[in-house]
């Protein structure tokens, strides 16, 4: 079960992103954990590169030194882009799209209790 994964990667000490689609990600680094929403999408698609688009947000941010909730964030804006229409490229300039999203607050959610 999820619980049982955070553990284990707890357990590793290896950085690691578990992302559940629509609910998010977690992001597990020895004992911190990062939950951290999945961005709105009026209307899911296609799903083909959400999970690559991810992990490029994700990484960018990463290689950049930002905090890793922040790397979260970027991951799921760029993921939320990519579902909302066919194909596996942006429609639209990441860039510009994260600027936009960074802007206003992630919104609050309680902890998923793992």
């Amino acid at each position: 079960d999820f619980a049982e994964a955070v553990r284990a990667v707890q357990e590793a000490g290896i950085l690691t992103i578990l992302t559940r689609g629509g609910l998010g990600a977690v992001v597990v680094k020895g004992n911190a954990l990062h939950d951290i929403s999945a961005e709105d999408v009026a209307r899911v698609v296609d799903t083909t590169g959400a999970g690559d688009l991810f992990a490029a947000g994700f990484l960018h941010g990463l290689t950049r030194q930002r905090p890793l909730p922040e790397c979260a964030r970027l991951g799921a804006i760029a993921a939320a882009e990519i579902i909302g229409h066919i194909g596996a490229r942006p429609a639209v300039s990441l860039e510009l799209l994260v600027g936009e999203r960074l802007r206003r607050p992630a919104i609050a959610r309680e902890s998923a209790g793992f």
